[in-house]
């Protein structure tokens, strides 16, 4: 099973791309994008799980506090 985003390289065009992203970057500045790359995943991670727990039907939650007032402006 390959990844979504890789779709069907095979291993040596995967070499092929990181050899050119090197030569591009150089050894020094890959390790600073891919740490920015992993706040980045981090911080939508987050992001999404509050999203997650902000949408979980609790009692007494936000969301019940909506329905009730969508309830009272009906009568």
């Amino acid at each position: 099973m390959t990844p979504l985003f890789l779709g069907s390289l095979g291993a040596g065009e995967i070499l092929l791309i990181a050899l050119i992203v090197l030569l591009l970057f150089g050894g020094k500045k890959i390790p600073e994008l891919m740490r920015g790359l992993g706040r980045g995943v981090r911080s939508f991670k987050e992001g999404m799980n509050e999203i997650q727990s902000a949408t979980d039907d609790k009692p007494g939650s936000d969301n019940d506090l909506d329905n009730k007032v969508f309830d009272s402006e009906r009568k």
